[in-house]
C-alpha cells in the first residue's frame, strides 16, 4: 500500500465504522428515548476512530471478513466512548468539553451520563456475542474474553484508578508507563488482538509480533497525546487543553520534558515497526497507522 492510499483507506474505515455504530446504537424513538439520544450523542460524529482502524488493520493480516471486523470495531469504540463519558464526570476528571462539544453530563445530567456509560459497555459485548459471528465458538469466546480483560480492573478501569491515585504525585517513568499500559494501552492492544482473532489463525510468532506492536503503539498514542495537550489549543484538540497539567496529573511531558517526550515517541514508533518488520505487505496498514499516530495533530 502506498502512502497516498492510506488516507483514503482511513477515511473509508472511519465512514464504515460510523455507519456500523449508527446501526448498533438503539434508535432515538425507542424507549427510554432520552437515554438512547444521549448514547448516540456520546458516540456518533466524533473521534478519530483509531481503535477501529487498528481492528481493521490487524484483521488485514489475518484476512478477516470486513463485516466481522465491523462488529469488533464497534465493540472497542463503544468501550472507548463509555470510558470517555465516565472519565469526564465530576467524580473523575470533571471536564466540560469532549470532541468539540459539551460532555454528556453537561449536555444532559450526571445520572444520565452514568447510565450512558453503563449502557454503552453492555452494548459493546452484545456486538461480539451474536451466535455464529465466528466459525469457531471457542475463538469467539476468546474475543469476548480479550475485550473484558482490556476493559476491567487489570486494564482500562484499573489504569483510571491508578491515574486518580497519582494526582499530585511525582511518578517514575516506569510507574507512569504501568499506568498508561492499563489506562490507554490495554484497549489499543485489545483492538489489534480482536482484529487478528477475527480472521484465520496466525502462527504464534506472528501473534507475538502483533502483540509487541500493539503494546508499543499503545504507549506511543499516550506520549503523543501528552505532547499535543501541551502544544495544541482547546479548539484544535476538541477538549480542554492542558487539563492534566492544571489538575497536577503526571504526564510524559511533565516527567521528561517536551524534547525527551518527542524522542520517546520516535523510539516507540521504531520499536513498533521493528516488531512487524518480518511480516509481508498485509501489515502495511499497521505500519502506516504507527506513522499516523505519531504525526497526528489532534
Amino acid at each position: 500500500m502506498s502512502a497516498t492510499d492510506f488516507p483514503q483507506w482511513m477515511r473509508a474505515i472511519q465512514a464504515r465504522t460510523e455507519d456500523a455504530l449508527r446501526h448498533a446504537l438503539p434508535p432515538l424513538k425507542v424507549a427510554p428515548d432520552r437515554l438512547h439520544e444521549a448514547m448516540r450523542y456520546a458516540v456518533l460524529e466524533g473521534g478519530k476512530r483509531v481503535r477501529p482502524l487498528l481492528v481493521h488493520a490487524a484483521g488485514a493480516v489475518a484476512h478477516a471478513k470486513p463485516a466481522v471486523l465491523d462488529r469488533a470495531a464497534c465493540a472497542v469504540e463503544l468501550i472507548h466512548a463509555y470510558s470517555l463519558v465516565h472519565d469526564d464526570m465530576p467524580c473523575m476528571d470533571n471536564d466540560t468539553l469532549r470532541r468539540g462539544k459539551p460532555t454528556v453530563h453537561v449536555e444532559y445530567d450526571e445520572a444520565t451520563a452514568l447510565l450512558v456509560g453503563d449502557a454503552l459497555q453492555s452494548l459493546a459485548f452484545a456486538q461480539l456475542a451474536e451466535r455464529g459471528l465466528l466459525a469457531e465458538p471457542a475463538r469467539q469466546l476468546d474475543v469476548l474474553r480479550q475485550l473484558a480483560l482490556a476493559a476491567g480492573s487489570r486494564g482500562m478501569a484499573g489504569g483510571q484508578a491508578i491515574d486518580l491515585q497519582s494526582v499530585g504525585q511525582t511518578l517514575t517513568r516506569e510507574a507512569l508507563e504501568v499506568m498508561h499500559i492499563h489506562k490507554t494501552g490495554a484497549l489499543i492492544r485489545a483492538s489489534v488482538r480482536l482484529g487478528a482473532l477475527c480472521g484465520t489463525p496466525l502462527g504464534s510468532d506472528i501473534e507475538t509480533r502483533l502483540d509487541t506492536y500493539a503494546k508499543r503503539v499503545g504507549l506511543l498514542f499516550q506520549v503523543v497525546d501528552d505532547i499535543l495537550d501541551t502544544e495544541a489549543d482547546t479548539a484544535t484538540l476538541g477538549k480542554t487543553a492542558g487539563k492534566d497539567a492544571d489538575n497536577d496529573k503526571p504526564t510524559y511531558v511533565t516527567l521528561l520534558g517536551l524534547d525527551e517526550a518527542r524522542r520517546l515517541s520516535a523510539e516507540l514508533e521504531a520499536e513498533a515497526l521493528e516488531a512487524i518488520a518480518p511480516l509481508d505487505a498485509s501489515a502495511d496498514l499497521l505500519r502506516a497507522l504507527a506513522a499516523y499516530i505519531v504525526r497526528r495533530r489532534f
